[in-house]
């Protein structure tokens, strides 16, 4: 299974998100799964692929060129696909992905999130969406997204358009159960 991570790539979190980036990234190699990320060497997004590669799994990392300066990309991939825009990188990571995990992150994988949550609304994408909330850093974004739904402004249905889970065997246990049905 090739499973996208968005994440934050910012070094400036604290360092619990961090590893459980790098644990979330080893647990994708050992259950013989791809890692597809947006290719950065920091934050959440480089913890990952460090834990894909420690893990011995393969890895593809995906970016604008317009990245590629200094110590941006992280250079140990399997694989690296090189996009003109931003809007390309999400649609190579969106097409390639079997299943997205949303680990902590900013406005970027906020972004990323609801782009994918808005195409499986649409009917565009039938693939899992898990948020991994680690310590509870996506409590609030759980609570807005039922909040429109009790405001009237999505249906209740689209609540089970992505799984909110504490943990890694959660969320794979979420994918299995996803694909199979």
């Amino acid at each position: 299974m090739n499973v996208c991570v968005f994440g934050a790539s910012s070094d400036r979190i604290p360092n619990e998100y961090l590893s459980a980036a790098k644990r979330f990234g080893e647990s994708v190699a050992r259950r013989g799964h791809t890692l597809y990320f947006g290719g950065g060497a920091h934050g959440v997004m480089g913890e990952a692929a460090r834990g894909a590669v420690l893990g011995g799994g393969a890895l593809v990392g995906v970016a604008p060129s317009f990245f590629d300066v200094g110590d941006t990309l992280f250079r140990n991939c399997t694989d690296f696909i090189y996009t003109e825009t931003m809007r390309e990188r999400k649609a190579v990571l969106e097409d390639a992905a079997d299943a997205f995990a949303v680990l902590p992150g900013g406005i970027g994988t906020y972004e990323e999130f609801f782009e994918v949550l808005v195409l499986c609304q649409l009917g565009q994408m039938k693939k899992p969406v898990a948020v991994y909330n680690v310590n509870g850093c996506f409590d609030t974004l759980e609570k807005l997204i039922s909040d429109t739904v009790k405001n009237g402004f999505m249906d209740e249905k689209n609540l089970t358009l992505c799984r909110f889970c504490k943990a890694e065997d959660e969320i794979f246990g979420y994918f299995d159960e996803f694909m199979k049905r």
